[in-house]
């Protein structure tokens, strides 16, 4: 028997999101109940409220930073019970069969993953996100959130924190390597603090110096202007890694100049425009172009057990519900540090 549950959703495409109420599916064998303390606020909401990455399904409940406490488990669930602090991200389901399942990379399900929300799940119906009071998920598609994390900063790292986590274990970034970071903001600011306590040497490279003085207290060791040209010529051959959040589009080849022999140019930012590119800026230096999205439930969990470990969470701000056009609107500006997380009592 389904339960309306009190939401915050995007009615239609651009329309401002409003109190709603929406269904979650009867707790079954093998799902969780989950009652939600915090749910994070991602630029890809903004980008799928607002169809930029395709038509999308409305009512739409975004969210897919969530972290909250276990209130009911299926009668065969057997990795949270009652009381759990856990987390959802950005999928909770995926066809468990193929290679990339089977790997513990979900992400990359080769029937597609379940998106948290703005998706069919497999029983045909609508994915609602985490602008809501609770949520009901499989138990294979939970994390366990450590008890040194607290729930609120812990929420962004559900999709920011395992977003700049994957590429950086992928490519290695650790002693004796040099990483940049493109783009200090929700995602840049936890690729600094992951990928200096991995031990590697952090360069920021951001549109001005505004943020110099953040950049170093997060980590990085050193901090460049990208509106200078010559930061690109100065700094040309210098990076085994260079991790890319922004979601506009860039000179990619300006950025593949950067790299040394053998390096990647990652990309965890997806601009809504095509982007161009010199194919003999890969070619010279047998230099790398990819991509990386979010990680396996394996992988977050480690990312979640790492940041545990060295006292990382995310920089948020705190809002209550009703604020959630207005800090829409402050994400497109730059205009937070780093996180918005919605404080789920409120709604």
């Amino acid at each position: 028997m389904t339960t309306n549950v009190t939401a915050y959703a995007a009615p239609a495409a651009n329309a401002p999101l409003e109190r709603t109420t929406v269904p979650r599916r009867a707790v079954g064998e093998h799902d969780v109940l989950i009652e939600i303390a915090y749910a994070g606020i991602c630029h890809s909401d903004i980008h799928q409220a607002r169809d930029g990455w395709g038509e999308g399904i409305f009512p739409m409940v975004p969210g897919h930073e969530i972290a909250g406490v276990v209130t009911e488990a299926g009668a065969g669930v057997t990795k949270h019970r009652v009381g759990d602090r856990v987390g959802v991200g950005c999928f909770v389901d995926s066809c468990r069969r193929c290679d990339a399942c089977r790997q513990g990379l979900e992400q990359f399900c080769a029937e597609g993953m379940t998106g948290t929300y703005n998706a069919l799940g497999r029983d045909g119906e609508p994915t609602y996100g985490g602008y809501s009071t609770h949520i009901v998920v499989d138990e294979n598609y939970v994390v366990r959130i450590p008890d040194a994390l607290p729930l609120d900063t812990a929420a962004p790292l559900l999709c920011a924190g395992i977003t700049l986590y994957s590429p950086l274990a992928h490519w290695k970034a650790g002693p004796g390597k040099k990483v940049a970071v493109v783009g200090l903001g929700g995602l840049g600011h936890m690729g600094v603090k992951i990928a200096h306590a991995l031990g590697a040497e952090v360069t920021v490279l951001s549109q001005t110096l505004r943020k110099e003085e953040d950049g170093r207290r997060l980590g990085a060791d050193h901090f460049h202007a990208t509106s200078d040209p010559e930061t690109f010529t100065k700094l040309a051959g210098t990076f085994d890694l260079v991790v890319s959040t922004v979601s506009a589009p860039l000179d990619l080849d300006a950025y593949l100049g950067l790299l040394k022999t053998d390096g990647a140019l990652v990309n965890v930012g997806a601009p809504e425009e095509p982007v161009s590119l010199n194919l003999f800026s890969v070619i010279q230096g047998r230099r790398t172009l990819a991509g990386s999205m979010i990680g396996g439930i394996a992988e977050t969990q480690e990312m979640l057990d790492f940041c545990a470990e060295h006292g990382l969470g995310a920089e948020i701000e705190v809002i209550a519900a009703d604020q959630v056009n207005e800090a829409y609107e402050r994400v497109l500006r730059s205009d937070v540090r780093y996180r918005f997380v919605i404080d789920a009592a409120t709604i």
